[in-house]
């Protein structure tokens, strides 16, 4: 696999899929998918709007086989878990989504939305470019909301800023961001794009437009 790049498998059984699903059709309100590349500020934004909104919304939370960064929790970030652990949930096809980036596995669980959606509250997915499109092939009828750098160089920028980035997993970001950006140009790949080159006009204009569809 070419560094950088998201592999991904779609081996779901579609009956299961159904079964799992019929559940969330009961759900008012349809899941809103967060995505755009590592380093818009993501985390800040959804970190502001569910503190705004502490009733309004939950977070499905991904697993993922990477270790936690400083400061991140089991179960509040990430459900972190090995490598065999993930495979198992694939096996039991528990995941609506998943990807590979960077070495790394990523999915988000059925029952990670279910039990969002079972709290009666707006279930936030923050998930890859390959996620969404596997999202979009479910009748979730999740709206589509993308985060996008100012530019390249802002984006760099930011990546070195953060101090946890090696030469080489900076690069892999910056590499899939460009295909990320790419993906968004095309026509109905997101519902809204919002351009974070300020956090307060960011955050307003993710604030009115989630709001909007409530």
């Amino acid at each position: 696999m070419t560094p950088g790049t998201l592999s991904y498998s779609t081996r779901l059984d579609s009956e299961k899929l159904g079964e799992n699903f019929t559940d969330l059709t009961i759900v008012p309100k349809a899941p809103i998918v967060i995505s755009g590349p590592s380093g818009t500020g993501k985390s800040t934004l959804l970190k502001r709007l569910f503190a705004a909104h502490p009733n309004t919304f939950g977070f499905s939370v991904s697993h993922t086989t990477r270790l936690p960064r400083t400061g991140e929790k089991d179960g509040i970030e990430y459900n972190f878990v090995t490598k065999e652990a993930f495979e198992s949930l694939i096996a039991e096809n528990a995941f609506i989504e998943r990807a590979k980036f960077s070495g790394n596995h990523y999915g988000t669980s059925i029952a990670a939305v279910k039990d969002v959606a079972n709290k009666g509250l707006v279930c936030i997915l923050d998930i890859e470019m390959e996620g969404v499109k596997q999202v979009k092939k479910t009748d979730l009828g999740a709206k589509f909301i993308f985060l996008k750098p100012p530019s390249m160089a802002a984006l760099k920028a930011r990546l070195e800023g953060r101090g946890t980035e090696t030469t080489d997993s900076l690069l892999n970001r910056l590499m899939q961001a460009e295909k990320e950006l790419e993906y968004a140009e095309q026509p109905g790949a997101h519902d809204k794009i919002i351009v974070n080159d300020d956090l307060e006009t960011a955050f307003k204009e993710l604030d009115e437009y989630i709001i909007s569809l409530l």
